[in-house]
């Protein structure tokens, strides 16, 4: 496999952490999730992946991904042919752990990320790459048909200004009514002591959006819905039931400790109007 290199500062760093969460989460010994393509992807992007060792952002990053894949999993069940459309998407997998054969995606980056994205995926018939921001009101008219969607942006929207999620929240509402939105929010603590992140630190990419409470998202436009709203320490019982015992440990000990950077991070479900 050719070997792409990534240089620190490059637009496609960040892409790099929660790829890297899952191929080192992948190689343990009792795995929250299994992700072979992501461990082929690591090896085969050269880079300096040692910074991230021993972070606990990392096992952050897998317990969000693995809330994520289950509310893509639960759409998929109550609209097995709907469409799943990845905002940010990186070098994200969500398709290959949890595509049920029959629902539309479509994942969206920047045309820099989607470029790097190509040297190891390939549009089908029913999965589709879109190069372009999230911001740019064109995008979604290579979204086609009616049906519901769920629109998943993982790690994406604090680092825009919060004048752009508010126009990117509005976009999607416009466009996509009725669609679910799963999203993750930053409180003011965690954005303000950024520079001193165990991950974040070592990248050049900063939060720019602090949201103290998502519930705030619901008063942008009349209609729009919280469905629900975790920490790191409040899962879905049905899911920390099924991690591995580790986690659940280190669930119990944060719990315990109530630290701003865990309690004020939440993992969100909206519907829109």
């Amino acid at each position: 496999m050719a070997r792409h290199r990534i240089t620190q500062g490059g637009v496609e760093e960040t892409v790099l952490i929660p790829l890297y969460a899952r191929a080192v989460e992948t190689a343990g010994p009792d795995p929250a999730l299994r992700d072979p393509r992501a461990a082929e992807m690591v090896d085969g992007i050269e880079y300096d992946y040692r910074k991230f060792d021993g972070q606990p952002s990392l096992k952050g990053a897998v317990m969000r991904t693995v809330l994520f894949d289950l509310w893509t999993r639960d759409f998929l069940a109550e609209h097995p042919d709907g469409t799943v459309i990845e905002v940010g998407t990186g070098l994200n997998t969500r398709f290959e752990r949890t595509d049920n054969g029959r629902a539309s995606w479509y994942d969206l980056d920047l045309p820099a990320v989607i470029a790097l994205r190509r040297e190891f995926f390939e549009d089908t018939p029913r999965r589709t790459m879109i190069a372009a921001s999230v911001t740019d009101p064109s995008w979604p008219d290579r979204v086609t048909g009616d049906g519901p969607r769920l629109i998943s942006a993982e790690a994406v929207l604090a680092f825009l200004p919060e004048e752009d999620v508010r126009g990117v929240v509005g976009l999607l509402a416009d466009r996509f009514p009725g669609a679910f939105l799963a999203t993750d929010t930053s409180g003011p603590a965690i954005v303000r002591s950024q520079q001193n992140h165990d991950v974040l630190s070592r990248v050049d990419a900063r939060m720019r959006w602090s949201c103290a409470d998502p519930a705030e998202v619901t008063d942008w436009h009349p209609g729009t819905e919280l469905l629900a709203s975790h920490t790191m320490t409040s899962l879905p019982p049905r899911l920390v039931e099924g991690l591995p015992r580790a986690y659940r440990d280190m669930i119990d000990e944060l719990a315990v400790l109530r630290l701003p950077q865990v309690e004020q991070y939440r993992m969100n479900l909206y519907r829109l109007p």
